[in-house]
């Protein structure tokens, strides 16, 4: 059975089902038998893994083992090193406290437009952070931005531990290579 992963766009839901008019995985000629490790919601755009492989599914999805997932979120006004250092401590949200993660300021990647486009407003400038978390709850990166006062603009999963999205693009996948399946299950 394939290991794939796919680079899902702007709009389209992490399940083989479509829902309130969204796209669904079902839209994208994936192989058969494979399902979401972990899920990424309809706003958010990047690197999902597909698997039929249980093991695997849970290796990634599941905090306890501390799958490192890189998160670039495009956020409102210019990130402070004060909102930096929070999210490097760990913050208390309204389902408790998070774990302490890698964050950074991020120079603009040069990515694509989003389709449709993210609001835009002349007077309020955009900046990039990148966060690494070992943990995925709901909407986690968007809720852990909007605490240190940083509204998430556009939200794209980057990685998921060595796993890229480097040369694919949005709506496209690739089935993983034994090496790579193996560098996930280390």
């Amino acid at each position: 059975m394939p290991t794939i992963i796919f680079n899902k766009p702007y709009g389209v839901l992490s399940q083989f089902t479509r829902e309130h008019g969204h796209p669904s995985l079902a839209d994208f000629a994936l192989p058969a038998a494979v399902y979401p490790a972990g899920r990424l919601d309809h706003d958010s755009e990047g690197l999902l893994l597909l698997t039929s492989e249980g093991s695997l599914q849970a290796k990634v999805a599941d905090p306890r083992h501390k799958t490192p997932k890189t998160y670039w979120a495009q956020v409102e006004r210019e990130l402070t090193t004060e909102a930096i250092l929070k999210l490097r401590s760990g913050l208390t949200l309204n389902d408790g406290p998070t774990r302490p993660c890698e964050a950074s300021l991020l120079a603009d990647p040069g990515l694509p437009p989003r389709v449709p486009p993210i609001r835009f407003r002349k007077t309020v400038p955009t900046s990039w952070a990148e966060v690494i978390l070992k943990e995925g709850r709901n909407r986690q990166v968007r809720r852990m931005l909007a605490a240190v006062g940083f509204p998430v603009l556009r939200l794209i999963r980057r990685a998921i531990g060595p796993l890229t999205l480097r040369g694919l693009e949005p709506g496209r996948w690739r089935e993983l290579t034994e090496k790579e399946i193996k560098s996930l299950i280390v």
